[in-house]
């Protein structure tokens, strides 16, 4: 299954030791890129960078948890040690706030370093567009899994970067003081799931799949009899 968008190319690449899947997005021909997700390995994703020639004009996050931002700082900062421009910093909406200024927090509960608070440019707003390299992202804000979490949704491509509010037979966990397992079910079945069965999602764990497939096939989006 693939992601297809003319002149396009899409690169799934897993980092930190929980396998964040970390988008990057480029135009063949300009090399302009974003990034979703930059949960780490900030080096190996400079070294991608460097391989495609691509220059990074944002990094949008779909959410405040470790995995997923704490390798922003570290990005930005190698990126200047080349003496290339910082990228834009989307955050998720800012009520994961609280999330990403507390990775190192986070990290050392888990026992990990080289992951850093990151700091945003600004916070996404439920809704809005986001328009970089030709794409139309469209803001939605799904919480339950953090209370900022937001997906990104290209519906002229069809499809959209879901971070970790839903996977392949899966959604994403709640058992967090901040989670809310019926939000993030009603978020999905409300607002995910009319957009199209053709549409295709990239998770934040995990392979590909598609709104159809987890509409029929998601043990967690099955009604109770």
């Amino acid at each position: 299954m693939q992601v297809s968008y003319p002149g396009m190319q899409l690169r799934i690449v897993p980092v930190t030791p929980f396998r964040q899947n970390c988008s990057i997005l480029w135009h063949e021909q300009t090399g302009r890129s974003i990034m979703v997700d930059v949960g780490g390995d900030a080096d190996m994703l400079l070294d991608f960078m460097d391989r495609k020639s691509l220059t990074l004009e944002a990094i949008v996050l779909t959410h405040g948890h470790l995995d997923h931002a704490g390798g922003v700082t570290a990005l930005c900062r190698g990126l200047e040690a080349q003496g290339k421009p910082r990228p834009a910093v989307i955050g998720p909406d800012e009520r994961d706030a609280f999330l990403l200024s507390s990775i190192t927090d986070q990290a050392r509960h888990f026992g990990l370093s080289g992951l850093e608070n990151a700091s945003v440019d600004r916070f996404a707003r439920d809704g809005e567009v986001l328009e970089y390299l030709g794409c139309q992202l469209r803001v939605v804000h799904v919480p339950g899994h953090t209370p900022g979490h937001v997906v990104l949704v290209d519906e002229r491509a069809r499809f959209a970067f879901v971070g970790d509010v839903l996977f392949r037979g899966s959604v994403g966990r709640t058992d967090f003081a901040y989670g809310n397992g019926a939000q993030l079910i009603e978020g999905i079945r409300q607002k995910l799931l009319p957009l199209g069965d053709d549409i295709v999602i990239v998770p934040g764990h995990g392979g590909l799949s598609t709104l159809g497939a987890e509409r029929t096939g998601n043990p967690f989006l099955q009604d109770e009899t």
